[in-house]
């Protein structure tokens, strides 16, 4: 499969989706959404990977390319072509399917723990550590089944349409150089106050979280590209 990445800012990108993709055959293009890069032509792609980004969703005056990528996610949704979503990838998909996205009450950043939801159609340990970097959430779309929750997010995330379709709140693609990477561009996200905002030497102290996610995202990814096409 080749698949497009929408990429929403400079410093936050596939991390190691890249090497999975590449890892399981696949290949892949990276439009740089953030850089004016236009969107790609649906058809030049068979899945399209949505990455995270500092962006709000309804802030098309400063990012009119928004409007573009708005419309592309539109389109994929209908097709019956897989697409995943993580972070405001995942919130874009969300409000596609016309779920509510808000504010959360607490910012989550860092590493949390996601309990699975009973009626879970991920194939993911009952409870597991995740990496989180947001403050905005989302409700679960209509007839999308939950991935789970964490103590400040309801919903961690979801599958639709038989697993086609999957939006990620928590970020198991995470590396700790993507995450080194979050920490040097982004660093007054660590300014925001609650009980879920870790500093950057609790974020850094144990590497072996990040081997630990790749096993999480190598289900996900494989459970995503085998789902049923409509």
């Amino acid at each position: 499969m080749h698949i497009y990445f929408l990429q929403h800012a400079a410093y936050d990108g596939p991390a190691r989706l890249a090497d999975w993709l590449t890892g399981m055959g696949h290949s892949y293009n990276i439009c740089h959404l953030y850089a004016g890069e236009v969107p790609p032509r649906f058809e030049d792609c068979d899945g399209l990977i949505l990455l995270d980004g500092p962006q709000e969703l309804d802030d098309t005056e400063r990012h009119p390319w928004l409007r573009r990528e708005k419309k592309l996610v539109s389109r994929a949704l209908k097709s019956g072509k897989p697409i995943l979503g993580i972070g405001f990838g995942a919130r874009l998909i969300a409000a596609g399917l016309g779920a509510v996205v808000s504010q959360g009450t607490y910012a989550e950043t860092g590493w949390h723990t996601v309990t699975l939801a009973p009626d879970s159609p991920f194939d993911l340990p009952e409870h597991f550590e995740a990496f989180h970097w947001h403050r905005d959430i989302f409700g679960l779309p209509e007839d999308a089944l939950p991935l789970g929750a964490s103590s400040a997010s309801p919903v961690q995330g979801f599958a639709w349409d038989r697993g086609r379709v999957v939006g990620l709140q928590c970020r198991l693609e995470a590396t700790h150089s993507s995450v080194e990477s979050l920490l040097s561009h982004a660093p007054t996200d660590l300014d925001q106050q609650g009980p879920y905002v870790q500093s950057r030497e609790e974020i850094l102290a144990d590497p072996r979280r990040f081997d630990q996610l790749a096993a999480l995202l190598d289900r996900v990814m494989l459970r995503w590209l085998a789902s049923p096409v409509g």
